[in-house]
């Protein structure tokens, strides 16, 4: 992907922080990933709008149903990835 530098204007003591844990070559990556995720983000809010305007709103049990399934499956996913982890021998 071809890249452009652009100026941006950050609040110092964020900039700095993010700096200090990413390195000074990590930073651009850093905040492309940060926007990244934010433009997802407000894809997911127009589409849950949509949803919505389509469907009516997601109830509060809807949502917690939806919370259930993910921890669910986040558990799933734990539990499968553990178990292929090869276990080390007591020595």
């Amino acid at each position: 992907m071809a890249t452009k530098k652009y100026t941006v204007t950050l609040p110092e003591e964020l900039a700095e922080e993010i700096r200090a844990e990413v390195g000074s070559g990590g930073f651009s990556r850093y905040v492309a990933q940060a926007i990244e995720r934010q433009r997802e983000r407000d894809h997911l809010h127009e589409f849950v709008g949509w949803w919505e305007g389509e469907h009516g709103e997601v109830t509060d049990a809807e949502l917690a149903a939806a919370e259930a399934e993910r921890l669910s499956l986040q558990r799933q996913h734990a539990e499968r990835k553990a178990r292929s982890v090869p276990q080390r021998k007591a020595g």
